[in-house]
């Protein structure tokens, strides 16, 4: 069975996980991602902490609003902070929804969301 990656036959995994890793890794590539290091700290310091939860003791991560296997992309407007809990918790799924789910206060993330965005809009 040919191998379909530009990496030696020698050196690709083939569990499920390392597939879904590269599968991820060729919509990253090949979406147009454009959030630099100092866009990435002006909305940690926007949001405070996490976006979903508030959490700011714990690390942050950048989660997609509209994640990349639904066609979002690394861009400001598509970013927020997420602490490992509500990233790895929401997944792929959309976010309204999700909040929903998890009984998070929708409204507030979406009023948040467009007061962060207004003011990076200001901002630049």
């Amino acid at each position: 069975m040919p191998v379909r990656d530009s990496v030696s036959p020698v050196a690709v995994k083939r569990t499920r996980r390392a597939r879904i890793a590269r599968r991820r890794a060729r919509r990253v590539a090949a979406a147009d991602n454009d959030l630099n290091d100092a866009q990435w700290a002006t909305l940690v310091a926007a949001w405070g902490g996490c976006a979903y939860c508030g959490a700011s003791e714990t690390a942050l991560q950048r989660d997609c609003v509209l994640p990349i296997s639904r066609g979002g992309r690394y861009t400001v407007t598509n970013v927020v902070p997420a602490c490992r809990s509500c990233n790895a918790s929401k997944c792929n799924q959309e976010v309204t929804s999700w909040l929903r789910r998890k009984g998070l206060d929708e409204p507030a993330f979406l009023t948040a969301h467009a007061t962060v965005l207004a003011g990076l809009a200001e901002a630049t």
